[in-house]
């Protein structure tokens, strides 16, 4: 029996899209490997956000897959937060793996340390290592990290670890096309580019209800830190747009008070601002919401990716306000109708946009065929299946 390592740091049921990401491909890899692979699946408790937490167990077995759930310090998403968490996530790991043989390692990685351990456990078992990334941990610290000394002393060592873990990798899985140029210049892995996808929630919902209140409801569901940047357009947009529209933010995270502090300079009336919740109670959000809002900030980083909410908000028959650039701008103007789209932070075009806007609904049908998560997962499965040794 072959034996598969799978390493996320994020696993159901946690509650964010490296979450929504492998806990299905996951299932859909034992599926197609049973009887010939066990795949072991090590990944954190649910931790995503200080202000929410699930109960899950440490340990579980699932037919021919184990999840092993490394309990680690709640964070706030912040940078030190993250590495005394990815810190523990490591050190635990190895202790998990002991002495145990693969035949392959896979890790899914945004941040490049869940890629990192991937690398040492496959170098040292001389193995195959493919790896999916879902952002450019390297191009994202360029632009978040405002201190030009820690950038000296980061950066290096980040692309230090970058090229080691690149480099060696057997396969490298892009989530989002626009990441293409960045890898060209590693030419050892074979490369894939299975996206996000929408999930089988967001496949038969049901027709939006007109809206007779008379105020337009705007919702924004996910994390609420620096690489969002709603503290740059929200505040702004409200003021603007007046009390004919409420927004609704729901979530957590690192630049909250960020946000606060601007919504309390423009004294608004209507935003709102709930903590997470669980999936249940947000598919039930969205129905009630005239327009499903996303934003990314203005960061030459984030014009490479391609954010997992798209597809979860397009599935929906309700217009989509979105804010972002590069690949993502250009992806959504091809593929999403119905839609608002304008460049990170520009207030003024969002709310001249929105002004002019005819209101309808309708299903996006082509773009719900195109993009089940479902046969992406089964196509991706498949291909990691390929590098069994």
């Amino acid at each position: 029996m072959k034996k598969i390592l799978y390493l996320t740091f994020y696993f159901e049921p946690d509650l964010c899209a490296g979450s929504f990401r492998n806990s299905p491909l996951a299932n859909e890899l034992a599926r197609q490997l049973d009887g010939i692979a066990e795949i072991d699946v090590i990944t954190t408790l649910p931790n995503r956000y200080k202000t929410f937490s699930t109960e899950a167990a440490e340990f579980e077995k699932r037919g021919n897959m184990t999840i092993n759930r490394i309990v680690i310090p709640k964070h706030q998403s912040g940078f030190v937060d993250q590495i005394k968490s990815f810190k523990t996530y490591f050190f635990e790991t190895n202790k998990i793996i002991g002495d145990k043989k693969y035949d392959l390692v896979f890790a899914s990685s945004s941040r490049l340390f869940t890629a990192y351990l991937g690398y040492k456990v496959a170098k040292k078992q001389r193995i195959p290592l493919y790896l999916d990334i879902r952002d450019i941990f390297v191009d994202t610290m360029k632009d978040v990290l405002t201190s030009k000394s820690l950038k000296a002393m980061v950066l290096p060592a980040l692309k230090r670890v970058e090229k080691k873990t690149f480099g060696y990798a057997s396969h490298i899985n892009l989530i989002s096309g626009g990441f293409k140029s960045y890898f060209s210049k590693y030419s050892k892995p074979g490369y894939s580019s299975f996206s996000n996808g929408i999930d089988n929630e967001f496949l038969d919902l049901e027709p939006t209800e007109p809206n007779v209140s008379g105020t337009r409801l705007i919702t924004y569901a996910g994390n609420i830190g620096e690489g969002q940047g709603l503290h740059k357009i929200v505040p702004q947009a409200a003021a603007k747009l007046g009390n004919s529209y409420q927004f609704l933010i729901i979530g957590d995270g690192g630049a909250k008070q960020k946000l606060i502090d601007e919504l309390s300079k423009f004294n608004l009336t209507n935003v709102e601002l709930r903590g997470p919740v669980s999936r249940k109670e947000l598919l039930e959000i969205y129905k009630q919401s005239d327009f499903l809002f996303l934003h990314l900030n203005d960061y030459e980083a984030f014009k490479k990716v391609l954010p997992s909410k798209i597809f979860e908000l397009a599935a929906y028959d309700k217009p989509v306000i979105a804010g972002v650039g590069g690949f993502a701008n250009q992806f959504i103007a091809e593929n999403v109708e119905n839609r608002i789209l304008f460049l990170p932070g520009q207030a003024d075009d969002m709310v001249n946009q929105l002004e002019s806007y005819d209101y309808h609904t309708g299903f996006r049908t082509e773009f719900l065929q195109n993009f089940k998560r479902d046969a992406i997962n089964a196509n991706m499965a498949k291909s990691i299946a390929s590098y069994l040794s």
